[in-house]
C-alpha cells in the first residue's frame, strides 16, 4: 500500500499535484457557468424574473465575500491536501441543492452553499502553486490551472443544450445531478494525487506563530495590496457579469438556445490559449505593460459586444476571452509576489484577494440582470462594463507606480 507523499520526491510530482489542482478546479469552473446555459429553463420552470435570477448568480459571491478569508486562514492552517476536499465536496453539495430545489429561495440557497466550497478552492491555487512552483513556472503553472475552469466552462455551456438536455430527458434539474457526480469524481481524484504527490512536511509549511488576524492587517495597511484589492472588485465585476449573461445577451441578438451556448464558449477556447500564454510573459518586468493592454481588449470588447454583425461579435468575443482569462490571473501572480508576501502569507493574501474581488462578483450579475428589467436590453450594462475596463487602466498605472516606489526604497510588508 502506497503511503502518503511516497512518490513526492520524483522530478514530476509537483505536475502531478497541479494536475489534482486543475481537476479540481475544472469542476468549479462546471458548477459556476451551469446556470448560465439553463436560464430560460430555470425561469420558466421556477416562474421567476430576470431580476431574480440575476440574484441567484449573484448569490454564491455574496457569501463567498465573507468566506474567502476564513477559507484563506484554513489553508494555511491545515494544508491544501484536506482543505481543498472540503471545498470541493461543499460544492458538489452546492450542485446537489440544485438540482432538487423546488422554488427559488431553495434554488437561492443551494447557489449560496457554493460560496462556502468556492474561496477555499480558489485560494488554494495561487497558495499550492506558489509552494510547488518558482521563476517563470510560476506564471505558467497559474495559467495552466485556470484553464480548468475555462474548460470546466466549455464543457458546460456547449454541452447543455447539445447532449446533456436531450440525453438527460430535456430536465435542467438531470444536468446538474450529472454535474454534481462529476465533482465527486473530481474530489476523489485529488484526494489520490493529493495522497501520493504531496510531500507530506508541505502541509505544515505555512504554520505561523503569527497570529493571521495580525497577518492580514498588515496587509491592509500597504498601498499596493489596497490597490490590487480594489482591482479586483473591477475584474470580477467584468467577468462575472458577462460570464453569467453572455449566453442571454447573444440569444437577445437573435440566436437560438443552442447557437448561443456554442458562441459563448468562444471567448472561453480563446482564454485557454491566453491562460497559458499571457501569465508566463508577465514577468515582473512587463507585468504591467501586459495588464494595462488587458484592460485595454476588456475596453473595446465590452464595446464590440453591442454589436449584431457577425464579424464586429467575433471580434469581440474574442478580445473578451483574451482579456477576461488573464486579468485576474496576472492580477494574482502580482499580489503574491509583492515583498513581503511569498509561500508564507499566500493563502490569507489569496482569501484578501477573493473576498473583495467577489464584490464585483456580486454586483456585475445583479447590476446586469437589474439593468434588462429596467430598459429590455444589454446596452447600457456594456457600456457600465466600458468604464469599468478604463478603471481598471487607471488603477494599473497606479499600482505599478506604487510598486517601484516601494522597489527604489526597498520596503517589505510588516
Amino acid at each position: 500500500m502506497l503511503k502518503q507523499g511516497q512518490l513526492s520526491e520524483v522530478p514530476s510530482a509537483r505536475w502531478f499535484v497541479l494536475a489534482g489542482l486543475w481537476i479540481v478546479y475544472a469542476s468549479f469552473g462546471v458548477l459556476v457557468t451551469s446556470i448560465a446555459p439553463l436560464v430560460s429553463d430555470i425561469v420558466t420552470d421556477l416562474d421567476m424574473s430576470h431580476s431574480a435570477m440575476g440574484s441567484i448568480m449573484g448569490a454564491w459571491q455574496l457569501v463567498y465575500i465573507g468566506a474567502a478569508i476564513p477559507a484563506g486562514m484554513l489553508l494555511d492552517r491545515l494544508g491544501g491536501r484536506h482543505a481543498l476536499l472540503i471545498g470541493v465536496l461543499v460544492v458538489a453539495l452546492s450542485g446537489l441543492g440544485r438540482s432538487v430545489a423546488a422554488d427559488y429561495w431553495q434554488l437561492l440557497l443551494a447557489v449560496m452553499l457554493f460560496g462556502i466550497g468556492g474561496p477555499i478552492i480558489s485560494s488554494g491555487a495561487p497558495k499550492l502553486v506558489a509552494e510547488y512552483f518558482t521563476g517563470s513556472q510560476r506564471g505558467l503553472a497559474m495559467g495552466i490551472y485556470m484553464t480548468g475552469p475555462a474548460m470546466g466552462g466549455v464543457a458546460s455551456l456547449s454541452l447543455t443544450h447539445a447532449i446533456l438536455l436531450p440525453w438527460l430527458d430535456g430536465d435542467w434539474r438531470n444536468v446538474m445531478l450529472f454535474w454534481t457526480a462529476l465533482t465527486v469524481a473530481a474530489g476523489i481524484l485529488w484526494w489520490l494525487l493529493a495522497h501520493l504527490f504531496m510531500k507530506p512536511q508541505a502541509e505544515q509549511l505555512h504554520a505561523q506563530n503569527t497570529p493571521q488576524v495580525t497577518v492580514m492587517k498588515s496587509l491592509l495597511v500597504e498601498p499596493s495590496v489596497r490597490i490590487v484589492l480594489l482591482m479586483s472588485v473591477g475584474v470580477f465585476l467584468y467577468n462575472h457579469g458577462l460570464n453569467n449573461w453572455l449566453v442571454e445577451l447573444l440569444r437577445s441578438g437573435g440566436m437560438e438556445a443552442r447557437n448561443a451556448g456554442y458562441w459563448a464558449t468562444l471567448p472561453t477556447l480563446v482564454g485557454i490559449a491566453g491562460s497559458l500564454l499571457i501569465p508566463r510573459l508577465a514577468t515582473p518586468e512587463r507585468r504591467f505593460k501586459i495588464l494595462a493592454a488587458l484592460c485595454i481588449l476588456a475596453f473595446v470588447a465590452s464595446v464590440l459586444l453591442q454589436y449584431t454583425e457577425t464579424l464586429p461579435l467575433t471580434v469581440g468575443l474574442i478580445m473578451q476571452g483574451i482579456a477576461r482569462s488573464s486579468m485576474m490571473t496576472v492580477l494574482i501572480l502580482t499580489l503574491v509576489e509583492l515583498p513581503g508576501i511569498g509561500e508564507q502569507r499566500a493563502g490569507v493574501a489569496s482569501g484578501l484577494f477573493f473576498a473583495a474581488a467577489e464584490v464585483g462578483g456580486v454586483l456585475g450579475p445583479l447590476g446586469i440582470g437589474i439593468s434588462y428589467d429596467m430598459s429590455g436590453a444589454f446596452t447600457h450594462s456594456l457600456v457600465a462594463m466600458s468604464g469599468v475596463a478604463l478603471l481598471l487602466f487607471w488603477g494599473t498605472v497606479n499600482l505599478q507606480k506604487q510598486v517601484r516606489t516601494s522597489e527604489r526604497s526597498g520596503h517589505q510588508l510588516h
